[in-house]
This record gives C-alpha cells, structure tokens and sequence, in this order.
C-alpha cells in the first residue's frame, strides 16, 4: 500500500510542476485502480518536458562535399538548441579533402549549441566514431535512435545530407541501384529500397528531408510514404552548400510551435530563397505522404488510358518537350500530364489528365518552390521516364508496379 501511495505521490508531484491546469484533469480516489493514471501522467508530464522538434541531421561529408558539412554545422549553429527545438548531428569527414577545425577524421555526433564561430564547430561532443559506415542503411537508424534519446521531442525531422541521385544510378559509381548517402571511405550507399528500410526501422516522422541533389522523384517519396508525413527534397541537382540552415531554424526557432506541413513547406521555401538571392536556379518541394497511394491508383489508371488512346506520336513529342533535369531520364509529372492533355484529341483522356493533374496539385505537392527561368515546368515531383532504353533495375522499387508498364513502352517509342 505504501508503495502504491508512494508512486501516486512522485506523480503528483510530476504533475503538479507540470502545472496547475493538468492537475484539475485527475481525481485520486482511494477505490480506484492508480497504476494507470500514474501512467497516463507520467507521459503527459514526459511530453511536456520535452522538445517541440527535434531536427535531426545526418551530415555525411566522407566525400568531396566535406567543406560544406563543416560549414553548414556552423550554420546550424548560429541558431542553436533551445528547450523547444533540439538539433542533433552526425557529423562526418574523410582524408584529403579539407583541413579546417583540426582536420579530424571519423564521426561525431552532436546536439547543436549556438556559436557564432563560423571557423570551427564548438558544440560538445557526445560521441566519437572512429570508424563507421554512413553509407549503410542501418547506421543511419542508430543515429535516429541515439538522437531521440538525447533530444527526445514531440515531432520529428530527419535531413540526409550528401550526394544524391533519386532512385538512379550516379554515373561512374560501381552500383546498380542508388539513392543516397555515399561513404567514399566504404565504398557504400544508401540505395532507394535501403531508404524504405531505414525509415520502417526507426519509427515515422513527421518530416523526412533529403539535402541532396534529384531526391524528389515519385518513385522515392513512395517508398518511404508509409513512414513519413511530409517528403521534401528537389527534382534537380542541389549546389554544393545545399540548405542554407540557419534560414531555416531560425524561423522554426522563433515559432516551434509550427506544423509538419509549415515547417516542410518552410524548408523548400528557405532553400530556394537563399539561391533565389543570387540570382541561381533552384527547386525544392514538399510532398504529402498519406496521398501517395492513391495518386499511384489514378496515375496508373491515366497510364493505361494514354497507352490505349493510340497517339503515339503526341506521347513521344511531350514527353520531348516535357521539364526535365539534370539526368533527362527524370521528368516533372504535372508537367507531362499538362502536354497530354494539350496535345490530345480524346475527350475522355482529357479529362482524365485534368482530375490527374488537380489531385497532383492540391493534394501530393503540399508546397512547390521553384525559382529560375530553366525551371518554368518544375511543379514540385519528378518522374523516371526514359527517353530511350529502360532500366531493369527499376523493377526492384515499390512504384514499379504503378509506372514500369508504362515507362518501358514509353521508351520504346520512336
């Protein structure tokens, strides 16, 4: 008994300096079983305590991309902790590339502190990794682990940071199917399938981001779309210094309270502003998971439908003319979509591309930020569309089933 009252007492205690108002919620009746409103307090008091966001950022710098994983922590902490918004780190770096901060190698990992040093990361350090291998799917799911041990929060964010290529292969790396996260010191990577992987094994987030080039494909957000609320990436190529950081956490930090949508939408926004102020073309966008799967049933049924309408000619000329990026392979949808329907003498299928397009708009692409006259048809989500030959290695990718019919007889016309 004495126990028991023990465990009511911490709890009101626990209660009591989380506020007077959760206090009023609870009635400690002697006849009433304790252990679950113990409980139930316990975790409010838990989740009162606890961080708004913690933005997780899994910097992979073992590549020639290293000095702008070391400045873009810099940027990060310009910014800084709060108690609201945690900003935990994997930091990683590889021999000969650059020499700044003590020229360490290895990883650490971190949870950001305001600095205003741009010259070196003064943040603690809170584990030291000597050898370890960023490019295997499975190290990034113990960071996301030992992130939200340290900084556990209410809402989640996890940036990957390095190279990328969306679903493809990267020319001249000796892999067959890519994503992302490459470890020049392993040789390894984290291929698409690897990325769904990952995401299944560390619980979903709210926002899962990809600081990488060509990442906002289809055939990428829905692998994942199960574990993630919002996907924001770019359908083309980033520069090297990717996201300018402290343009996007200091909005956050100043208004934590925001939702996953805003702050994914915040994400793509700071991006291309910060190039838009240089006069650069960029894209970056946010899609809506939870609608992913039904757009793979109307994309799929349209599909079918462009195929039976025997305009091959009208196929092959938009599909030419459509938005494309950095690997030509990779087309907009909206954009395709858009040439079809303008294009096309069938009403029926006209029709059908415009309900298509409408749903793309206003419920996948949750926010588009695109600057730059190369960009005119970037509408927020890329597509794998062979000019040419098609690659088998597709066929391994959930989407496959939703766009590889189509892909292959796309590719085969001439």
């Amino acid at each position: 008994m004495l126990k028991k009252w023990t465990a009511v007492l911490a709890a009101c205690a626990a209660l009591l300096s989380a506020g007077p108002a959760a206090a009023e919620k609870y009635d400690f009746d002697q006849g009433v079983d304790v252990k679950p409103i113990v409980e139930r307090i316990q975790a409010e008091v838990a989740k009162d305590r606890a961080a708004t966001w913690t933005i997780m950022v899994f910097v992979n710098a073992k590549n020639n991309l290293e000095k702008y994983g070391m400045l873009d922590v810099n940027e990060m902490e310009k910014i800084g902790s709060t108690d609201k918004v945690k900003i935990a780190v994997e930091l990683g770096r590889i021999r000969g590339y650059d020499a700044s901060d003590g020229d360490w190698k290895g990883q650490r990992r971190l949870i950001v502190q305001k600095d205003a040093d741009m010259s070196k990361i003064a943040s603690p350090i809170l584990q030291d990794i000597p050898k370890g291998d960023m490019g295997d799917w499975r190290h990034l799911v113990e960071f996301v682990a030992w992130a939200k041990e340290k900084a556990p929060a209410q809402k989640y964010m996890l940036v990957v940071w390095n190279h990328g290529s969306g679903w493809d292969k990267q020319p001249g790396r000796d892999v067959t199917t890519l994503g992302i996260s490459y470890d020049d010191e392993t040789g390894n990577h984290i291929s698409t399938v690897d990325l769904g992987q990952a995401l299944a094994a560390m619980g979903k987030l709210d926002v899962f981001a990809s600081d990488a080039c060509l990442m906002q494909m289809a055939e990428v957000a829905y692998q994942i779309k199960d574990y993630a609320e919002f996907v924001v990436a770019s359908e083309e190529t980033e520069p090297g210094d990717g996201y300018t950081y402290d343009d996007m956490l200091g909005p956050l930090a100043g208004n934590p309270g925001q939702s996953a949508q805003s702050l994914a939408a915040l994400t793509a926004k700071a991006y291309t502003a910060h190039y838009a102020s240089m006069g650069q073309g960029a894209t970056q966008s946010s899609i809506r998971s939870a609608s992913l799967s039904a757009l793979a049933s109307k994309l799929s049924a349209w599909a079918d439908a462009v195929m039976a309408a025997g305009e091959d000619a009208m196929v092959k000329s938009a599909k030419s003319a459509t938005q494309d990026f950095y690997y030509s392979d990779n087309k907009d949808l909206v954009d395709f979509v858009l040439r079809i329907n303008a294009g096309t003498q069938n009403a029926a299928l006209k029709a059908q591309g415009e309900e298509l397009v409408k749903f793309l708009k206003e419920q996948v692409i949750a926010a588009n930020a695109v600057t730059g006259s190369n960009y005119a048809g970037a509408n927020g989500l890329a597509v794998y569309l062979p000019n040419y030959s098609y690659n088998g290695n597709y066929d391994k990718l959930a989407w496959a089933g939703t766009w590889a019919k189509f892909a292959k007889w796309a590719s085969a016309l001439r």
